[in-house]
């Protein structure tokens, strides 16, 4: 016989003879009841583990999807109606204008590993909520005490959008760059000191001291480095085997182990007048003199985007070097000047007269084949013919980039710290991808070897080809007559500027030209407001302990707990019931015995005494 027993509050057994099956039909009603139970109990239990495994496995594995398919196609109307959503502003005080930027995101997780989820405020047009307007704040440098008329239309506009009740938590941040960087300190405080003097009284949004500031070229492509990462999702946490990773040395904890984290991506921007470049150095850097430290700090930022300063995981450290006079623009104008120099010099040395005539013009080899421009310069006027050498055209500009033979460094012999080109990547956007994609139509993946051949055809093309191709609309869009013929020139310098000023190999792939990140054009705005709200998260998870400790447990485990109720509630009933059995075998024991005693007296026999425990 086997026996089985099941120790709960109430004992009870029973016992399956081996003799075979027939004997199980022998089996009491309320031992089968009891069995069905206890399996329907476990199948229930087993099933809940399941689907939950199921549930939560899947959306772990999708988050990374969900999260990228969300920003490509977040373009609904933000619900103002939401409570929960909070709101933040960014005015942008260029050189040639001020543009207004209004974020939102939803309370954070509560998982202090994690940023805030912020992205750009929409209309009920589902338009991003940006407006722009002129002159550049620089030009009140005269008269501050308008700065404040001047701005408020920017601010009355957002706050149209914004809602009421949220007016008094949501942070104003006026940043100022170029046009006011280059103003006297003087001009700059009276213009800041206005702004935090009348705008408090007009408008109830947080607005403080340290909300109205100027900030230095570095802060800016920090900025911009932060917004083009976060949209890439490459501050998310993975455990993703496709996911690139890179072996970080955290900065200020040299002591400590590296940590491995998802992979950043480095930027190039080439504007018309600079070109910037920005990238994480995920290494401890070394210096090759103490003169090479003393730039290098100038031009290292490290930071923490962290809610918490204890925290490292969210700690980089950021490259960012910003290259006056290495814009598309301002190349072809050095280029151009020195051009003019060099042969009004060499006319006197030789008594000729190149380019000084449309009849005997300068061959130019940065121009396409023979196409015609002019240098104006102190009243005279140097005539071009474009030959279209792409090669020659490189070696005449090589010389710009201003090389030194000190190691680390790139452009106006500027430190730079080493890339590890077999695990990085670069985004390079403005006119590294005007000048991949608006003519020679293959922006996207850099590829040198094609772009070279694709450039040299371009350079080699006579004028009044590609003028007909231009008739045609063969060309992107935008692309205009001033692009068709500065075209050839701006390969060569972007081409000498990514391989030979900041020394990327002609082998390298992981370059991708873009205008769009996610068909969004990112700002240095996101990236502000990103940094500048870091410690929010903190305050939203003080807010949830304070409310309770078991309140961050409830919200994330809702459905755990259900599960467990059910479980506990099966329990405890068949504890009853077999609790109830038990005393139903034993009463039905009392009456037997009793019975049995009866009738021995009445026969006149002693009791006997019944074997085995009751």
């Amino acid at each position: 016989r086997i026996s089985i027993s099941c120790l709960l509050p109430a004992s009870w057994h029973f016992s399956i003879s081996p003799v075979g099956c027939p004997r199980i039909l022998n089996t009491t009603l309320r031992q089968i009841v009891v069995i069905g139970i206890l399996a329907a109990a476990v199948s229930l239990l087993y099933y809940s583990l399941v689907v939950i495994r199921n549930k939560y496995g899947r959306a772990y594995r999708d988050k990374r999807f969900h999260r990228y398919l969300a920003r490509v196609t977040d373009t609904e109307a933000t619900d103002t109606s939401n409570p929960n959503l909070n709101y933040g502003i960014v005015v942008d005080c260029g050189s040639s204008g001020s543009r207004i930027f209004v974020y939102c995101w939803p309370r954070h997780n509560g998982n202090p590993h994690d940023l805030l989820d912020i992205k750009q405020m929409r209309d009920k047009n589902r338009k991003p909520v940006v407006m722009k307007i002129k002159p550049g704040i620089s030009e009140f440098a005269s008269s501050p005490e308008k700065v404040s008329d001047y701005i408020s239309p920017l601010l009355s506009f957002a706050a149209e959008h914004v809602p009421r009740a949220k007016h008094k938590e949501t942070p104003l941040y006026i940043l100022c760059t170029a046009g006011m960087r280059i103003l006297p300190e003087s001009q700059q405080k009276a213009i800041l000191e206005d702004l935090l003097t009348d705008i408090p009284v007009h408008f109830d949004f947080l607005f403080s001291d340290s909300h109205a500031e100027v900030i230095s070229g570095k802060q800016e492509g920090v900025y911009a480095w932060i917004g083009i990462n976060f949209v890439l999702g490459r501050f998310e946490h993975t455990d993703d085997e496709d996911e690139a990773i890179v072996e970080v040395h955290v900065p200020g904890s040299e002591n400590k182990e590296a940590i491995f984290r998802k992979r950043t991506v480095g930027i190039l921007d080439m504007g018309g007048v600079s070109t910037q470049i920005a990238y994480e150095v995920p290494k401890t850097v070394s210096f090759a003199s103490s003169q090479q430290e003393e730039v290098a700090k100038n031009l290292l930022a490290e930071f923490n985007l962290g809610c918490d300063a204890h925290q490292t995981e969210h700690v980089y450290r950021v490259y960012v070097a910003t290259f006056l006079g290495f814009g598309g623009n301002a190349a072809r104008q050095r280029y151009e000047d020195s051009l003019f120099t060099s042969t009004v010099l060499k006319n006197r040395l030789l008594g000729k007269q190149t380019g000084m005539t449309s009849d005997s013009p300068y061959l130019d080899p940065c121009l396409p084949l023979d196409a015609q421009d002019e240098i104006q310069q102190n009243g005279q006027i140097m005539y071009l013919r474009g030959t279209g050498d792409f090669n020659l055209c490189r070696e005449i500009i090589q010389p710009f980039m201003n090389k030194t033979n000190e190691t680390q460094t790139s452009l106006n012999g500027v430190y730079q710290p080493a890339v590890h080109f077999q695990n990085s990547e670069f985004y390079g956007f403005s006119e590294f991808y005007y000048c991949t994609e608006d003519v020679l139509r293959m922006g996207g993946d850099y590829n040198a070897a094609k772009f070279t051949k694709a450039a040299k055809d371009y350079c080699a093309t006579k004028w009044s080809v590609l003028r007909e191709r231009f008739d045609r609309g063969l060309y992107a869009s935008h692309a205009d007559l001033h692009r068709l013929k500065y075209q050839c020139f701006k390969s060569a310098w972007m081409y000498e500027v990514f391989h030979s000023g900041f020394s990327f190999p002609v082998s390298y792939s992981n370059l991708k030209t873009a205008l769009q990140v996610y068909d969004k054009e990112v700002q240095w705005t996101l990236g502000a407001i990103l940094y500048r709200t870091r410690f929010l998260p903190l305050r939203d998870i003080q807010q949830e302990n304070f409310r309770g400790s078991h309140s961050h447990w409830r919200s994330f485990s809702f459905v755990y707990n259900h599960y467990l109720f059910f479980v506990c509630f099966l329990i405890v009933l068949l504890s009853i019931l077999l609790y109830l059995l038990r005393l139903r075998r034993i009463h039905r024991r009392m009456l037997h015995n009793s019975s049995s005693t009866s009738l021995w007296i009445e026969e006149g026999l002693p009791p006997q005494k019944i074997s085995g425990p009751l």
